[in-house]
């Protein structure tokens, strides 16, 4: 059995064929949409989301599968003090495949651990987001048109930013990449990323404090909010949630072949003004992110479509 709980669970052979297969259900969506018929997929979300939690159900809909779960742990026997080990072992009770999002890191790791499902890792704490950085990685090649030959600057919270961790892993996977990260002195990337990824790697990048004077670089800025929920004190978060914030004068700053890529939610660090823009990609991502977690779901259930 087979489970995703790190973007590197999947070598870059699998992701090329699991992103040609997101790309052809884009091409050919009802040609899938009975593949799933019969099947459950669980998603178990410890801490709220709206994307995730959402993609997920919109990809098994779109499979002709059912859904069940729950979108808190205040709505489940977490909060009667159920641990993730007995959770996921009645969980794999009653359905095919579990998609599982929680605040503590590693938890989804321990589930696997425990299932008798497929256990998909939807976020867990400040860690891993495998599947938002596959939803990246098919972004940025049906845009670019490869993954390779990049230079990409990731912009904000680098420090929390578990999607940034999970990118940065595997885009280092790939041959002449660049990292331009752009952070406050605070929130940099951690040391192991910069130290076991990019250094052992031998990987080129930079660290700067100003977005403006490396726009005009990037093929692709990855940006990220300041998230409030990964800081232990209210006035570090205040003084540093506006550290940056894209708008229509640094834009014009950025070569036209630029895109700009965001996780979602954003709070202010884009400005609207610039969702217009041809180089916003960023709703197209997460219309994406549906493709990758259909093709995702075929994989891990081990169905094909001819």
């Amino acid at each position: 059995m087979k489970h995703l709980i790190d973007p590197l669970d999947l070598s870059v052979e699998e992701i090329a064929e699991l992103l040609d297969v997101a790309s052809d259900i884009e091409k050919n969506p009802q040609k899938y949409a009975e593949v799933c018929r019969g099947k459950k997929l669980a998603t178990l979300f410890y801490e709220p989301s709206t994307r995730t939690r959402l993609s997920f159900e919109a990809a098994m809909l779109n499979l002709g599968g059912s859904i069940l779960g729950f979108s808190s742990a205040d709505s489940s026997s977490a909060s009667k003090g159920e641990s993730v080990a007995d959770t996921i072992r009645v969980v794999s009770c009653y359905a095919d495949i579990c998609a599982m999002r929680h605040p503590k890191e590693g938890a989804p790791k321990v589930a696997s651990a425990y299932a008798g499902i497929p256990v998909i890792n939807a976020g867990d704490g400040g860690h891993q987001h495998p599947t938002q950085t596959l939803t990246d990685l098919l972004t940025i090649r049906s845009l670019k048109g490869r993954l390779d030959h990049l230079t990409i600057g990731l912009c904000g919270d680098l420090k929390f930013g578990r999607t940034v961790h999970s990118l940065i892993k595997s885009l280092a996977r790939y041959s002449d990449i660049r990292f331009v990260l752009i952070s406050p002195e605070e929130l940099r990337v951690p040391d192991y990323i910069r130290e076991e990824v990019l250094r052992a790697k031998n990987i080129p990048f930079v660290e700067v404090e100003r977005m403006e004077e490396v726009l005009p670089e990037l093929d692709i800025l990855y940006m990220t909010r300041v998230q409030r929920e990964r800081f232990f004190n209210e006035e570090d978060y205040v003084r540093l949630k506006d550290s940056y914030i894209l708008d229509r004068q640094k834009l014009s700053l950025a070569s036209k072949e630029m895109f700009i890529l965001h996780p979602l939610p954003r709070v202010n660090e884009i400005s609207t003004e610039v969702d217009n823009d041809p180089r916003a990609a960023y709703f197209k991502q997460a219309q994406y992110g549906v493709y990758v977690r259909m093709a995702l779901i075929l994989k891990l259930l081990g169905l094909e479509v001819d």
